[in-house]
């Protein structure tokens, strides 16, 4: 049972056979649930549709802080009228990512994910959350708000990642955890709590090895999670059974619905 517990398959990249892969290849594939990410103003409503087009696929509506600086001025509104969705299971994918500074001033990304994040609290959800080269102050944020989530695509430390638990929240590995230069991802994937651990892709980004530089999707995982079970001494099936069980506990899926897709 793989759950990928963070896609984008809105995306172009999945123009040309999206409905195939969605609609049968995943499924043959063993590939249960996804939790479908927002990432600008478009994809919100473009997330919905994939949620009551596919009935293993979930959403996260949210804007991604590259996609922060030029929002229509009714932007929150349109998140949050969405969160009364049956399928919309949390507020997603939100941050800070100060390697796209240019693209959105870090001022913006702030003000933007404190908006989502105290929405996210008014309607009792978790949060997708994105952190790239903002660590610092994205820990003070996440002492400062508690929200419940997971810290996608994790790039911390072993202390890092300690912390983060510390604070309740879920971590969130993928295909960098295959990579080569991958050390903090492996330590991080031997430490943490497996109750902890979601498996995702960011599909169609990241594939691991030996698809590296691949258009990446759902039924890579096993590969990452291969490579977690090695780190921690266990088995790549107890991954993928740990990812599926703490992503529905997580977005309050039902696990029974899920075995029945």
């Amino acid at each position: 049972m793989i759950f990928d517990s963070h896609a984008h398959y809105d995306s172009e990249q999945f123009d040309a056979d999206r409905d195939e892969l969605l609609g049968s290849i995943l499924p043959q594939k063993g590939v249960c649930g996804i939790i479908q990410m927002s990432a600008d103003f478009a994809s919100l409503e473009q997330t919905v549709a994939l949620c009551e087009k596919y009935d293993y696929v979930y959403g996260a509506v949210g804007i991604h802080p590259e996609c922060a600086a030029d929002l229509p001025e009714n932007w929150l509104q349109k998140v949050e009228s969405l969160l009364a969705h049956p399928k919309i299971v949390a507020v997603g994918e939100i941050g800070l990512d100060y390697y796209w500074e240019d693209a959105c001033p870090r001022e913006r990304q702030r003000e933007v994910f404190l908006q989502q994040l105290e929405l996210a609290e008014k309607h009792n959800l978790p949060v997708s959350i994105h952190d790239r080269e903002a660590h610092g102050d994205m820990m003070d944020i996440l002492r400062q708000y508690q929200p419940r989530g997971v810290v996608h695509c994790f790039s911390g430390s072993v202390e890092m990642a300690r912390e983060t638990i510390r604070l309740g929240l879920y971590i969130g590995l993928g295909g960098v955890v295959t990579f080569k230069n991958a050390r903090h991802s492996v330590e991080v994937a031997a430490e943490i709590p497996l109750d902890r651990l979601l498996t995702e892709t960011d599909a169609p980004y990241l594939a691991p090895v030996p698809f590296r530089g691949k258009r990446c999707d759902s039924t890579m995982i096993p590969y990452d999670a291969a490579r977690i079970a090695e780190a921690r001494g266990i088995t790549a099936g107890e991954v993928l059974q740990a990812g599926c069980e703490n992503a529905c506990r997580l977005f309050g899926i039902s696990p029974e619905a899920i075995a029945q897709k």
